[in-house]
């Protein structure tokens, strides 16, 4: 963990990037609550919601919301679909100085994303949410991939030797400079999520970690296949490791 920069200019607006792929029994009310506590914290926001090549109605109940809600802003990922690749598209199109990841089976809690947004305005560069410390929390969280995620975020800690302890999960926060710093983004599927947290402390940008809680989905199906994730996890981590250890720091934040 490093010390914020207290220096740094308040943030203006929070882009809450959001991948959805047949949603459409949640997104609206994902959407909904995350606006309305937005709003009610008056923190300026805008919702990017990036529909990866969805089936159902998600796209079409996104239209209609957004006559509703102005700060929602539909994406469609024209090209190769894929998780990560449905953030980065995201990415692409955020207005904001800062951006919080988070999913549209609103498993991830809305109250967080305040909290991420006021941990920025510190001066940190990211702020990383842990579900596996005091404060924390998960409910109904599959007691397999429970399992496979304290061991993978276990490697985690001890080959880059940092105590985060839940690199994997999505829902993290980042000042804008951080992702352009972490750029080329290469990881198409759920790997992403490793692979923006890595880069960061990696490349020297300062960071925090805050409890956060999780609940798993209520509708729809849950798109992570654990069988087809491994050897592109592992891909992404030892390409990062390499780049940590011989790379003589030439991609370090300047």
């Amino acid at each position: 963990m490093n010390m914020p920069e207290t220096e740094k200019k308040p943030l203006t607006l929070f882009s809450v990037v959001m991948p959805a792929r047949d949603e459409e029994g949640c997104i609206c009310s994902t959407v909904e609550h995350l606006h309305l506590e937005l709003s009610l914290k008056k923190i300026p926001h805008e919702i990017v919601v990036v529909d990866d090549g969805s089936s159902d109605t998600t796209w079409t109940l996104l239209q209609e919301l957004r006559l509703k809600i102005p700060e929602l802003k539909p994406v469609q990922n024209t090209g190769p679909h894929g998780f990560g690749r449905a953030i980065i598209c995201g990415l692409d199109h955020m207005s904001g100085d800062a951006v919080v990841i988070m999913m549209a089976d609103e498993s991830d809690d809305a109250r967080d994303a305040v909290r991420y947004w006021q941990e920025l305005n510190k001066g940190f560069d990211c702020v990383f949410g842990s579900r596996f410390i005091k404060g924390g929390g998960t409910i109904d969280y599959p007691k397999f991939k429970l399992f496979v995620n304290r061991c993978v975020n276990k490697f985690l800690q001890m080959l880059f030797r940092v105590k985060l302890n839940d690199t994997t999960n999505a829902f993290k926060a980042y000042r804008s400079e951080v992702i352009d710093g972490c750029r080329p983004l290469i990881a198409p599927h759920f790997n992403l999520t490793v692979e923006i947290p890595l880069k960061a402390i990696v490349r020297g940008f300062s960071w925090t970690v805050i409890p956060i809680t999780w609940r798993n989905r209520r509708t729809g199906v849950a798109k992570l296949k654990i069988k087809e994730m491994g050897s592109r996890y592992l891909f992404i981590c030892l390409y990062i490791w390499l780049e940590k250890y011989l790379t003589g720091g030439d991609y370090r934040k300047r």
